[in-house]
């Protein structure tokens, strides 16, 4: 979450009134004659897919509750072929910044360590204070604060999959080598292209 105005009711009631139409561009779609070889009906899929994202997202973030719905991304053949009952679940998060600020991200990484500052003979570089900052503050502060640290929020996704229960430290070494879209229970991306595509439909 980024330090931006939170969504108000109106909001919400936009995203539903979003979430209706797509669903009838999807229906008049697949019910074309010609839905099994038409783009439109992948188009219509996705533009359905998206809209009930964005309202699944505010409707938790106003009212604190969510839909039944589940949208996984692009799974491949056969959806998905995790457990119906997971033992463990994996949480992978991929957040993008971008630098638009490299004096107040050095600035805000000398006031916590000294040995940033010019006197303090250490080198206050973008990725010496990206360092300091990433090891005092957990990650959703970082993207609450992100303008306060220089930083631009660009693109993110978090995926939630099935996993089988694993000793600690087990999958250290490669961490994310075995994200099986296969497993995915479900995703939420946030991005501008979708903004851009709302503005076009």
């Amino acid at each position: 979450m980024s330090d931006a105005a939170q969504p108000t009711i109106a909001e919400v009631r936009a995203a539903a009134e979003a979430v209706k139409a797509a669903i009838d561009r999807h229906l008049e779609a697949v019910s074309s004659p010609s839905a099994a070889d038409d783009p439109a009906v992948s188009a219509a899929y996705e533009q359905l897919a998206t809209a009930a994202i964005a309202y699944d997202q505010l409707l938790y973030e106003v009212y604190d509750e969510v839909t039944p719905f589940e949208v996984p991304g692009d799974e491949g053949p056969g959806g998905y072929h995790g457990p119906e009952q997971p033992e463990a679940i994996s949480v992978l998060i991929r957040r993008d910044y971008h630098v638009v600020d490299p004096k107040r991200l050095r600035a805000q990484a000398e006031r916590l360590d000294d040995s940033l500052t010019p006197g303090g003979g250490g080198e206050a570089g973008v990725n010496a204070a990206i360092g300091v900052l990433f090891g005092e503050y957990e990650p959703d502060e970082i993207a609450a604060r992100s303008e306060e640290f220089g930083l631009e929020e660009a693109d993110s996704t978090l995926w939630v999959a099935a996993a089988e229960p694993t000793e600690p430290g087990e999958w250290l070494p490669e961490p994310f080598d075995h994200a099986d879209p296969q497993l995915l229970i479900c995703r939420f991306d946030v991005s501008e292209v979708y903004d851009d595509e709302d503005l076009d439909d």
